[in-house]
């Protein structure tokens, strides 16, 4: 098969982009292969176009609702109509029509981890032929499988159950160990594996360090003000992120919105559209936003607070510049904000006497557990709907304890909770020494692109001319085309820029 035709027919792009073919390649040989490709590098190439060579269906696993809707409007924008997500953004009554259809009709089947727990869904999976099993942002495997979102632990099993497809992993950002993750949780015995760079060499980064909160306010409503849109400003919680987004509101910024997991799916869906078709310039968001979304002209990104790891970090930068526009990260830094990194940290895993007392009133009920079914796992949960997250890996563990223990009774119940509990300690360890990592990586003198690059055990080979505030750089480059009349500062407005916004073309710089 000739992979350039394809790609010309189906694309109208004349050429592939670094790593691309050579994943297809091994994709169409049936092989399992885990992929790393930079944000922007074009991961969703790497399934849509085996999908048109192969003959069974595509089953694609997609972490977010809006990233899923993206996926599908950007296939059917593209004349693919054969393609559907199952989520839970479906009404009951299409959910029951889809059970009810073949769904062979579909080459690009979406769905969630957690759809992939439902029985029925996964009867009607293997009702097809499905030739190619994705992964996408395959790093949640391991940054959320271990914490809020547990099904993804299960991915390898719901895998066997649809009759082992050769699969495919896509991620931007992953460490060895996050690697080692994927393959075991995936059940994959021999991937063959395509890491390329995660080196955006035209994203500048830059970290500024501020005294106080007040000071952090007033420095963001200056960049949002100065620099040269569309921007993501990133906030680790939503309170923040509406208040900050009155605040710029307040002070004179158009066209920004906030985007946070609280907001209705309608509106979040909303929000994101408006934001890619350029009539929103400003995000103001949590985490919850920009994992895959298909923007190329996003200029800058904003960190108002600092992740947790470095890993979340490149992820969330690499949403500028996809384009291969000349793009910069800023992290704003405050001593005021130094511990919310720590809070959040410890409130992701359950608190052992919350823990404790779930597990007594569990073994208090039953009597004894050999384990919990879907059925028992749904109900409890429903009794404590705020702490859903914190339950549902806490009754993960409690079956992954009685499958290697035996039966969960009272005379069993110290030991139990102990286990569950050196796991918890383990892994909260471990966030905090990927937290050191970022903030060592902050308070570095070198090169930040370089120990970022190191971080993933990568080399920098080449100079970058506008890298990081440690080796130079300049933020005017940056900033919005301005001139000065007597009266006021307005951006300078040219016939050019004016025909280059009607064809959605991008300046070089």
């Amino acid at each position: 098969m000739n992979l350039d035709n394809l790609l010309k027919v189906k694309t109208g792009f004349s050429s592939f982009r670094p790593g691309q073919k050579e994943i297809i390649q091994d994709v169409l040989s049936k092989k399992d292969v885990i992929a790393l490709l930079p944000t922007g590098g074009g991961k969703s190439l790497c399934y849509q176009l085996p999908g048109y060579a192969l003959d069974g269906s595509v089953v694609i696993v997609s972490p977010l609702l809006s990233l899923m809707e993206d996926q599908v409007q950007q296939l059917r924008s593209s004349g693919e109509k054969s393609v559907v997500a199952l989520n839970s953004f479906l009404t009951f009554s299409e959910k029951e029509k889809l059970l009810t259809v073949d769904l062979n009709s579909f080459k690009y089947i979406f769905i969630s981890p957690e759809m992939l727990q439902v029985d029925k869904w996964v009867m009607k999976l293997q009702s097809i032929q499905i030739d190619l099993f994705v992964v996408d942002e395959a790093h949640c495997v391991s940054q959320w499988g271990h914490d809020f979102r547990t099904d993804y632990l299960k991915l390898g099993a719901v895998k066997q159950l649809l009759g082992e497809p050769p699969t495919l992993a896509l991620t931007a950002t992953a460490t060895k160990a996050v690697i080692q993750d994927i393959q075991l949780y995936l059940c994959l015995s021999a991937p063959l594996f395509h890491i390329n760079s995660l080196d955006r060499p035209n994203i500048a980064m830059k970290v500024e360090e501020v005294t106080n909160n007040q000071e952090k306010k007033e420095r963001l409503l200056d960049l949002a003000t100065a620099l040269k849109p569309p921007g993501i400003i990133y906030f680790s919680s939503r309170t923040k992120t509406e208040e900050l987004y009155e605040y710029l509101s307040e002070n004179g910024i158009i066209k920004v919105a906030y985007y946070h997991a609280g907001l209705s799916q309608e509106q979040r869906i909303l929000i994101q559209q408006q934001f890619l078709m350029d009539q929103i310039d400003i995000i103001c968001c949590t985490s919850a936003f920009g994992m895959g979304i298909n923007k190329s002209n996003v200029r800058y990104v904003i960190h108002y607070h600092q992740p947790t790891q470095i890993e979340s970090y490149v992820q969330e930068i690499g949403r500028a510049g996809r384009g291969g526009n000349q793009s910069i990260a800023i992290l704003l830094k405050s001593k005021e904000d130094a511990k919310l990194p720590e809070f959040m940290i410890e409130n992701e895993l359950p608190d052992p006497a919350w823990a404790s007392f779930i597990i007594r009133n569990l073994v208090n009920h039953y009597g004894e557990i050999e384990y919990l079914s879907k059925k028992q796992m749904r109900d409890w949960m429903e009794q404590q709907p705020e702490n859903e997250s914190h339950l549902r890996y806490l009754l993960f563990q409690l079956n992954e304890y009685m499958e290697s223990h035996g039966k969960l009774t009272s005379s069993s119940l110290e030991q139990c909770t102990e286990a569950i509990q050196r796991k918890i300690d383990s892994r909260t360890s471990m966030k905090r020494s990927k937290l050191e990592e970022l903030n060592h990586w902050t308070t570095t003198a070198n090169c930040r692109r370089k120990e970022l690059l190191l971080y993933f055990d990568e080399e920098l080979l080449t100079t970058v001319e506008h890298c990081c505030d440690n080796c130079g750089v300049n933020i005017d480059r940056y900033t919005r085309k301005i001139h000065v009349t007597s009266n006021t500062t307005e951006e300078l407005v040219t016939w050019e820029k004016v025909l280059k916004n009607i064809f959605w073309q991008e300046d070089e710089n």
